[in-house]
């Protein structure tokens, strides 16, 4: 009697932990680290593209210095913030992540405005093929970030969810992870001055 008492106990508690979702929000969580991962790659890829960009433009239109000097500026800004997955959690420092790809991007939309002037520029095969990897970069940028809110929205509905909540609580302490968000002001249409 004590023998099925105590398998009884063990079949009972495996049962209970299986159904806990500990390893599921483990699994969440490695989710978002994944999908982080595919944003750094991709905000990785834009900042190698920058300094043959500039370079291009730099042979068509070196009088066009204060433009080309803000975009390297902003590049190495841009790659001076870098965020681990502890900081996934932290909105200040998602903040000043998105803070700084917002002046990369400004400042990329006014290379490309400056392009506008310089017909054999824009003729121009190497800035051509450069300027088109910019722009699927960009859109893989857009798509990485998706991802990554799906899987943040996945996760943090995970760890507040009954009864994973409780597994969380207890056994992990997981935190809710942040958001990508828009630079403040994105909302607004850009004002274009030739």
């Amino acid at each position: 009697m004590k023998k099925f008492s105590r398998i009884f106990i063990i079949v009972a508690m495996v049962t209970a932990l299986s159904g806990c979702g500990y390893n599921m929000l483990q699994q969440n969580e490695e989710a978002v680290f994944k999908a982080w991962g595919d944003v750094q790659a991709n905000l990785q890829r834009r900042s190698d593209l920058i300094p043959n960009l500039v370079q291009t433009v730099k042979g068509y239109a070196a009088h066009e210095k204060e433009t080309l000097e803000g975009v390297v500026a902003a590049r190495a800004k841009a790659t001076q913030v870098q965020l681990s997955t502890k900081d996934l959690s932290n909105p200040t420092a998602m903040a000043k992540l998105t803070q700084v790809q917002g002046q990369l991007s400004s400042a990329l939309s006014r290379l490309l405005l400056v392009v506008e002037r310089y017909p054999d520029l824009k003729a121009n095969q190497n800035f051509l093929a450069l300027q088109d990897q910019l722009e699927g970069t960009e859109n893989r940028i857009n798509v990485a970030r998706q991802r990554y809110n799906q899987a943040v929205e996945q996760f943090n509905a995970s760890i507040r969810k009954f009864p994973y909540n409780l597994t969380n609580n207890l056994l992990l302490h997981l935190k809710r992870k942040e958001y990508f968000k828009a630079e403040a002001g994105a909302e607004k249409v850009p004002k274009v001055k030739f």
